[in-house]
């Protein structure tokens, strides 16, 4: 009896020692479990730890805005800008204005209502800037083109006309004196002659589309229509002046001046057909490669001596160059429509 109930003891002795010995398996199901308790005490964590440092950015934010608050009262007595913890300048007192408006100004200046990670803060030293730099002037004509200057200086320049006194058209019109058509032999004899011919010319056949401009009825002026066909007139007015310094000093090069002479005779003559003709060969040349390239690489081109400078497109030259061989082109257009020639094959096409 003693005996068994040794036994009996030592197995529950054993038995013991088993239930307290660590499981050298785990179920799926308890691992997971482990994972998800260990992964929620992570995120406690961190949440924690966003909280404290959202609590350190108010608290910041808080002590900038008592600086700022104290700059600004500062401000009015001394003239040195405020500033901001992080380096930038504070923007003005009396600038502190809503989101809304900023939009709405800057939709109105026509630029970005926000840049790539631009802050409102930003945005409203933006439109400031913006703002201080048109008061000053410096960007009037930055943004204009000469095509919308010249459509704004359209009633500018009606109201010029009216205002100017019988005495002073007398005087015009006994400057732009008719010559008669210019004769084409001057350009071999006596080059120096055409340029008083080509100048008083172009000035009547200007000065005819300016009066015939301002004497449209005023419905039509006001249509969008009749804006741009002033517009243009008082362009190609404003492109046409390098040309008339040029005439005036007599310094233009010669094939030039026998282009335009041609322009000149013939339009004179309503035989707009070969002033046009005349006009292209001014503009775009006749030579096989009409902006001049004469080499290519390290060969010379064949028959480079045969491109002659009347050959060369001169419209390629520069932008003034290009402005006023234009304009010149206008003032044919003009010309045929007021004076139609009588055989109906000269007209441009």
């Amino acid at each position: 009896m003693d005996g068994l109930l040794a036994e009996v003891a030592s197995k529950r002795k054993a038995l013991e020692s088993d239930a307290q010995r660590p499981a050298k398996y785990m179920r799926r199901g308890e691992l997971e479990r482990l994972r998800e308790e260990e992964e929620q005490k992570r995120k406690a964590e961190k949440d924690a730890q966003e909280a404290a440092a959202k609590q350190e950015k108010e608290t910041a934010a808080a002590v900038a805005a008592a600086k700022r608050a104290k700059a600004s009262a500062r401000s009015t007595m001394s003239p040195s800008p405020a500033v901001d913890s992080d380096g930038t300048p504070a923007p003005e007192p009396s600038f502190n204005i809503s989101n809304e408006e900023t939009i709405r100004r800057l939709r109105a200046k026509g630029q970005p209502i926000r840049l790539f990670a631009e802050s409102d803060k930003e945005r409203r030293l933006r439109l400031r800037a913006l703002e201080l730099i048109e008061e000053k002037g410096h960007d009037q004509k930055a943004g204009q083109n000469d095509f919308k200057k010249a459509l704004e200086d359209v009633e500018n320049v009606e109201r010029e006309l009216k205002s100017k006194s019988s005495k002073e058209k007398k005087k015009d019109d006994s400057e732009l004196y008719d010559g008669g058509v210019l004769d084409l032999e001057l350009v071999k004899t006596d080059p120096d002659k055409l340029y008083p011919l080509i100048y008083y010319a172009l000035k009547r056949v200007l000065k005819e589309w300016a009066e015939a401009m301002d004497e449209r009825p005023e419905h039509i002026k006001r249509t969008n229509q009749g804006k741009l066909a002033a517009a243009t007139q008082v362009q190609s007015a404003e492109y046409l002046k390098p040309l008339f310094k040029q005439l005036r000093s007599r310094n233009l090069p010669s094939d030039v001046l026998a282009r335009i002479a041609e322009i000149v005779h013939y339009m004179q003559k309503r035989q707009y057909q070969k002033a046009n003709d005349s006009y292209l060969r001014l503009s775009i040349g006749n030579a096989p490669w009409p902006i001049g390239v004469t080499m290519v690489g390290i060969h010379e081109r064949s028959a480079r001596e045969k491109i002659s400078s009347d050959q060369v497109a001169h419209v390629l030259n520069d932008e003034v160059s290009r402005k006023y061989i234009q304009s010149l082109k206008r003032l044919l257009t003009f010309s045929q429509t007021k004076y139609p020639p009588e055989d109906v094959s000269q007209l441009m096409g």
